[in-house]
């Protein structure tokens, strides 16, 4: 549980998680593009809450990396560059594999009911690659996989790095620095290959296929800005 909702009632604990699930996701999908300035009145409006539950949902977005807040003047959307996240991106290498390590659980039915929704959604994309879409499907995949370990620090801070990072991606993609067509093709491959492990069970080899294209992932990314891997 994270230690932000601790104090709250269960559905003062749902508006919270909400929130904060909604607006980090606005700003992963570059809805808030870097620069933004958020207005505490309009989301407070828009959620139905006070400015102060509002408030400490922007604080952890700030926690996160995702927001900026200037004393006097808003709180900001940050911006991302991927030669200040080439550290992230490392430990994000490690904790990968240490998902299919510690904690480690085969997906039971209604996982693998949601695993194969996502495959389907993966092939539909490589009949017609759409950047926003497919940036739905990878955070979605993403949040499934982490399912598959029970370990709860391993879980929340390889999703605060997730989201830290997902939207180079995307900038990439909008800067046409990557060929989305392509991207999807791996990606589409990554879904087939670890749902193929996870089928006989070896949730280790999963875990190092992800490990694998997140590695490929940020080269490629690298390689469209020009820089070379550290």
């Amino acid at each position: 549980m994270n230690t932000e909702s601790r104090d709250f009632t269960p559905s003062a604990r749902d508006r919270f998680d909400r929130m904060h699930s909604t607006i980090r996701t606005r700003i992963c999908l570059l809805d808030y593009a870097p620069g933004t300035r958020l207005s505490e009145e309009a989301l407070a409006a828009e959620f139905g809450v006070s400015r102060t539950p509002l408030r400490r949902v922007l604080v952890r977005l700030e926690g996160e990396g995702l927001l900026h807040s200037v004393h006097g003047v808003g709180t900001f959307v940050t911006d991302v560059e991927i030669s200040e996240l080439a550290q992230t991106y490392q430990l994000r290498l490690e904790l990968a594999e240490l998902t299919g390590k510690l904690g480690a659980v085969t997906p039971k039915e209604e996982l693998w009911g949601e695993f194969k929704a996502l495959s389907a959604r993966s092939k539909a994309l490589l009949k017609a690659p759409d950047a926003r879409r497919f940036a739905e499907l990878n955070m979605d995949f993403f949040i499934a996989l982490l399912k598959l370990t029970t370990n709860e620090p391993l879980r929340d801070i390889c999703e605060r790095l997730y989201f830290q990072t997902t939207r180079i991606w995307l900038k990439s993609v909008f800067a046409s620095k990557i060929d989305l067509a392509d991207e999807v093709d791996v990606f589409d491959r990554e879904v087939h290959d670890i749902l193929r492990a996870l089928e006989v069970g070896d949730l280790h080899a999963a875990a190092l296929i992800q490990r694998a294209h997140i590695s490929m992932s940020f080269t490629r990314m690298l390689n469209g800005a020009g820089r070379s891997a550290p």
